[in-house]
């Protein structure tokens, strides 16, 4: 078993350093957006950056888990390219209906989004991006499931580069604003394509297997109501945002949501490996017994790092945002991450949903959750503006975590404690509400080790530290 955890960890540890390399990035970049751009025009960027997510999870259409899934259940190297090729030819071509949607209604789009036709020209390049990041992920998602994780970091950071070199050049040196943000990731992605181009001959194909077609389809498309729904939870608020505040409000809660993806620092690498671990370890005796350590693990881990961005928010904030305007993100970025963490940790403890095929519980009870988010942004948006948005995102993530387990343990049981689980959240949750609040009301700073050792004390209380001891060990 500690063999197999050092694997998940070993390639967890180099995705978390790629993450770190992108969020460095992004971090640098933040500071000069909101220079360039004001709140306004971040609310703007916020709204599209919502849309684009939307579309996204569409082109996706569930591919990604569906890949991962017959990746591994064929030997034949041949059969898993056929499976890689048949994935890139469905989100092309669902990247190009959307291209071509946007260029023969794009001031339709823009009007209902922006309240304006005038940035029609904004969706003939979110098309454009579709397009070269559809191309993109698929090589990269197959360099990871062949364990080729070096170079899936490599590139990827290497690509963020790009589009900060690419987008700061234009903000500084023209006249364009929010254009230069994508403008700058469409010029990053044809570089990195000619970068790809041996794979991508190898994975482009104009011939078409429909009978995988269907099998990937069938798969996957009972996820895209989930991806659809998570998008409604997560992005949906901006849109609320801004018919009951301004542009300005949006852009607000944009950046701290922007700072809140700190949390991913930790979340992203243990992600991307994830999905091929558990895949890949499902027939091993001890499986149930490995999931049940990474239950734990994962979730203590995310509650330290969360109490930890709670404790430096504020100046990580007066840094990443130095224009006045922007200040008053500090008070939301803690809890946005806690939302973060909650919409990632779903995945690892849904494990027995997707190894007994049975996704489409995921798209319920997710969708469940997301008429649970419309119902409490209309109700506290209008009220507390940005404190509702905030609040409604992380209380429906809360509702994700709980339909979802429930359900994954009746199909695959898992030997974890749900006392342990809650006991974890909750504790960490008051830690971090308790950090918030210190904040707010302006106590001095000493203050802040209360809720860490109050934390920490509870996890010695739920015998967490028995538990990494024995690990250690091997046991």
């Amino acid at each position: 078993m500690l063999k197999q955890l050092k694997r998940l960890g070993g390639d967890s540890l180099l995705y978390a350093f790629m993450n770190v390399g992108t969020k460095i990035i992004a971090f640098v970049m933040l500071p000069i957006y909101t220079t360039f751009l004001s709140t306004e025009q971040m609310g703007i960027f916020d709204l599209l950056e919502a849309a684009l997510a939307v579309i996204t999870f569409l082109v996706i259409f569930g591919t990604d888990n569906a890949l991962a899934y017959y990746f591994y259940q064929v030997t034949e190297e041949e059969k898993k390219i056929d499976y890689v090729k048949t994935v890139v030819t469905i989100r092309i071509f669902i990247a190009s209906i959307f291209f071509i949607s946007f260029v023969v209604f794009g001031s339709i789009f823009s009007e209902l989004l922006l309240g304006s036709d005038k940035y029609k020209d904004m969706f003939l390049l979110l098309g454009i991006v579709l397009i070269t990041e559809a191309l993109i992920t698929v090589i990269l998602t197959y360099y990871r499931f062949i364990f080729k994780s070096k170079k899936v970091a490599l590139l990827t950071v290497f690509k963020l580069l790009l589009v900060a070199i690419f987008s700061y050049l234009l903000l500084r040196y023209s006249n364009w604003k929010v254009e230069s943000l994508y403008l700058g990731r469409i010029a990053s992605g044809f570089v990195l394509l000619i970068i790809l181009v041996r794979p991508l001959f190898k994975f482009f194909t104009l011939k078409v297997d429909f009978q995988l077609v269907k099998e990937i389809i069938k798969y996957g498309a009972p996820l895209v109501p989930a991806s659809l729904a998570f998008w409604v939870i997560t992005f949906s608020n901006r849109i609320i945002l801004s018919k009951f505040t301004t542009f300005g409000d949006v852009g607000v809660y944009g950046v701290a949501v922007k700072i809140a993806t700190m949390i991913t620092l930790l979340t992203t690498g243990i992600q991307m490996a994830w999905r091929p671990y558990s895949m890949n370890i499902k027939d091993e005796p001890n499986a149930k017994d490995i999931y049940a350590k990474v239950y734990y693990i994962i979730l203590g881990i995310g509650i330290v790092g969360l109490l930890a961005i709670a404790s430096v928010s504020p100046f990580i904030v007066q840094i990443l945002a130095p224009q006045e305007g922007y200040r008053e993100a500090a008070n939301y970025v803690a809890l946005l991450s806690l939302g973060s963490f909650l919409s990632f940790y779903y995945l690892i403890i849904s494990v027995g949903l997707f190894l007994e095929e049975k996704t489409a519980i995921v798209s319920k009870y997710v969708g469940i959750s997301a008429g649970i988010s419309i119902v409490l942004n209309l109700l506290l948006i209008p009220y507390f503006k940005i404190w509702g948005a905030t609040a409604a995102l992380v209380i429906s993530f809360v509702f994700v975590n709980i339909f979802i387990f429930k359900k994954s343990q009746e199909v695959y049981y898992v030997p974890v404690s749900i006392r342990k689980l809650v006991g974890v959240l909750i504790n960490g949750c008051i830690g971090i509400l308790a950090i918030v609040m210190i904040y707010i009301n302006d106590l001095n700073i000493i203050f802040i080790l209360i809720p860490w050792i109050y934390v920490f004390f509870s996890f010695y209380v739920m015998g967490f530290h028995k538990m990494a001891l024995r690990m250690v060990r091997g046991g």
